[in-house]
């Protein structure tokens, strides 16, 4: 017996350190059985407590009455699939006549709360079949990315994790520009770095503009095919890529070979249908912080801007096509920017949000595509940062975190694949110069000594 004790004891105290330090190992171990059970054994009166039943239809009504038996009772969503993850369940179920998708979404919260898990998402697979994603404790704490295959798919790269445990991908194929905002320390450079990262191992040519001096993007640029620092340079820059646009064009235009006896499947309308050996290499353009580009002061600096704003435009409308692809990033993005700013907004479908200084930031993000989603970037607490929500022109929001990436990190894997920087010859002129700078020789300002 005391054996016994001492085993039940040893193992209660392993699953609380494991519960602390490792919640991931804890849940297979112990958490997804026990939620496995609670789930099974509650299913038919949590639907019902839920209000996601039917009553029975009438010819089992009649069959009750005529063979004398008690009246059906009203039947639940049929189950067609449960299974654990690392991080919670997924529930797969069928729905019954007179069902709709919407009311499971819509009790997604009494379903987290009637099982006992720490949230629940629902989305429909197809018709009638719904699938709820339910994690077993908060994924978002201490995120750790799941070990994964390269992704066979050309421009898709992995940058986060999701609320519900799956990962996030930034897919430039599906989703070709996107919008991040970020107030100071929110993880919005985290979450750039993360974009870098995962776009280092591929056969893409990455193109910065960081006029912060390029402290953010220079330690990165062994892997950058070309940067800016300052506005002036952006400009130069942006209008080199309009260019080399119109050149890929006129590439794509001379492949097409349109005749009455080529197949549609065959004719080539961006880069992706060109042959492997002709395909030029797709761009990302990471803008740092997009007001730099859009504030002025003068009118030499105003026709500036208005140059910067129409390139950019234009890449967003027309670069998809060309494998030139935009990641805008800045701590606030609207009107008060000036003309050209909401025009640039409407074609960055991709939007996310890190916490935000105020409300209208946020509205700047969804108000448009997820309402829904303001209420939740407003929401975002300071002592968690890298928090972000993630939505695109569907109508669709998620909560997501990037796992923390240091700059040294970023630097090690960048530099680790420098060899796979491509020489873009439009963008010659703007390859940086990886060297060795000479430490500041005295500070740049100096405490006065302390008098008596």
């Amino acid at each position: 017996m005391e054996a016994l004790t001492v085993v039940l004891v040893l193992v209660v105290a392993a699953a609380g350190l494991l519960r602390w330090r490792r919640p991931a190992w804890y849940w297979l171990v112990f958490g997804a059985a026990f939620a496995i059970g609670r789930v099974m054994v509650n299913y038919t009166s949590v639907m019902d407590a839920c209000r996601l039943t039917v009553p029975p239809s009438r010819w089992r009504l009649a069959l009750a009455r005529i063979a004398n038996r008690p009246v059906p009772e009203s039947r639940a969503p049929r189950i067609l699939r449960l299974r654990p993850t690392r991080t919670g369940l997924v529930l797969r179920l069928k729905l019954r006549p007179g069902q709709d998708a919407f009311d499971v979404s819509a009790a997604t919260d009494r379903l987290r709360h009637s099982f006992a898990m720490y949230g629940v998402t629902s989305r429909e697979l197809r018709s009638g079949v719904v699938e709820l994603r339910m994690t077993g404790y908060d994924v978002l704490k201490r995120v750790h990315m799941p070990s994964m295959k390269p992704d066979p798919a050309p421009m898709r790269v992995p940058v986060a994790l999701r609320e519900d445990g799956s990962v996030h991908y930034r897919d430039y194929r599906s989703v070709p520009h996107g919008l991040t905002l970020g107030a100071t320390e929110s993880g919005k450079s985290v979450f750039q770095r993360n974009l870098v990262v995962g776009l280092a191992p591929l056969d893409v040519a990455l193109v910065g503009i960081d006029c912060k001096q390029g402290v953010e993007l220079f330690p990165l640029a062994r892997r950058f095919s070309a940067l800016a620092d300052n506005p002036d340079a952006a400009l130069d820059l942006l209008e080199a890529l309009v260019i080399h646009m119109g050149d890929v064009y006129q590439l794509i235009r001379a492949e097409q070979r349109i005749t009455v006896n080529i197949p549609d499947a065959e004719i080539a309308s961006d880069i992706w249908d060109l042959p492997d050996h002709l395909r030029p290499v797709p761009i990302v353009v990471l803008v740092d912080e997009v007001a730099e580009l859009a504030l002025f002061a003068s009118k030499d600096e105003e026709k500036r801007r208005d140059r910067i704003i129409t390139a950019l435009v234009r890449l967003a409308q027309l670069g998809r096509a060309a494998g030139i692809y935009l990641e805008i990033c800045g701590q606030r993005f609207g009107s008060e920017l000036g003309k050209g700013i909401t025009m640039l907004r409407a074609q960055l479908t991709g939007r996310t949000a890190h916490r935000v200084n105020d409300e209208s930031s946020a509205n700047m993000a969804f108000g448009d595509i997820a309402p829904d989603a303001v209420l939740a970037a407003i929401q975002i607490p300071t002592e968690t940062p890298g928090i972000a929500v993630t939505g695109d022109s569907s109508g669709g929001w998620a909560r997501i975190r990037a796992p923390h990436t240091s700059l040294r990190q970023a630097v090690n894997i960048c530099n680790r694949y420098a060899d796979r920087t491509p020489d873009v010859p439009a963008l010659a002129p703007f390859r940086p110069v990886v060297g060795s700078l000479a430490p500041a020789s005295e500070p740049l300002s100096k405490a006065a000594p302390a008098t008596a």
